[in-house]
């Protein structure tokens, strides 16, 4: 029978390799701490919100990293070129946040409430959400912004501007 120690220096040794994986992957310019990102306007359910638009790779990749804070009236939203399984990790985040997935109709397919931010790179496999339904867009909102405003897999996100 396996030790404790046999056991877990395998696994230690797992995560600091996935977490160095992670690291790695990011394009160098999506590791830029000041990322201007153009801005848009969508409408939950009748809540207007200012976004900031991920619609390439790299500002993808970088999405809300080192950003602080974010108020309820704000958000990001990705825009990805087709519908497919999204994954959304929570890597370099100050503050959790609720994750909506809507497919190309602006329909939700899944919503995450309180996404939290990873510790440390080694958790990256612990802080990613996937959602098993294809979806065109998802939305980054501060965490309670789903709650605030009863937002349920019948709402329905209409683009204004991106």
């Amino acid at each position: 029978m396996a030790t404790r120690t046999q056991i877990l220096i395998p696994i230690g040794i797992a995560a600091i390799i996935i977490g160095a994986a992670g690291l790695i992957s990011i394009p160098k310019d999506a590791k830029l701490e000041q990322t201007k990102f153009p801005m848009g306007i969508v409408k939950i359910d009748g809540v207007t919100l200012q976004v900031q638009i991920a619609d390439t790779r790299p500002l993808q990749t970088r999405g809300l990293m080192f950003q602080e804070k974010m108020p309820y009236d704000q958000g990001m939203l990705f825009v990805f070129d087709g519908e497919a399984i999204r994954s959304m990790w929570m890597l370099n985040m100050q503050f959790a946040l609720d994750v909506i997935w809507f497919d190309a109709n602006g329909n939700v397919v899944y919503i995450q409430k309180d996404a939290q931010p990873c510790k440390s790179a080694i958790e990256t496999a612990t802080c990613t959400f996937t959602n098993g339904n294809n979806a065109k867009y998802v939305l980054e909102v501060t965490s309670g912004f789903v709650d605030m405003y009863d937002i349920t897999e019948n709402s329905k996100l209409e683009i204004i501007s991106i």
